[in-house]
């Protein structure tokens, strides 16, 4: 049996706060904004593990209320989720994820980011995707405001 799941995350870029997507901290001058360290390709990756898992969501499983998840390295929180879903008999087949950034550029990380997520997930790192796209200077990531990020995971029964 095979399941897919979807993620999607969007967080505010704010001061004083490094850039972390995929587990990679990113050159640039402001990070995102978060109750754990903001990592958007994390969170959203967490979720598509979830759905395809039929596990609760990353707000549930990891919620804001619980202090024990207050500036949390994402890392850690894929690799927990990741470990329930094997327990749960499912395994990632494939991860496909699209940043959403105007600015920074990211072209120059997507293989790092793409090693990152294969290595917290102990899998090859071609069955990871990683591709970025601007928001053309429409809405809150066009206008270089926030960072967000769609993953799609296929999972099957191991």
């Amino acid at each position: 049996m095979a399941r897919v799941g979807i993620g999607t995350d969007l967080h505010r870029l704010t001061d004083g706060r490094p850039l972390l997507l995929g587990h990679v901290r990113i050159d640039h001058e402001q990070g995102l904004a978060g109750h754990s360290d903001g990592d958007v390709l994390l969170h959203a990756v967490i979720d598509a593990i979830a759905g395809a898992a039929g596990l609760p969501d990353i707000g549930e499983m990891f919620p804001d209320t619980d202090q024990r998840y207050k500036d949390a390295d994402s890392g850690r929180l894929l690799e927990r989720t990741m470990q329930v879903a094997r327990q749960h008999g499912w395994d990632v087949v494939n991860v496909d994820v699209v940043v959403h950034a105007e600015r920074p550029r990211l072209s120059g990380y997507k293989t790092a980011i793409q090693a990152e997520v294969a290595r917290l997930l102990a899998i090859d790192t071609e069955r990871v995707s990683i591709k970025a796209k601007t928001g053309e200077g429409l809405d809150a990531v066009g206008r270089g405001e926030a960072i967000g990020c769609t993953a799609v995971v296929g999972m099957k029964r191991i």
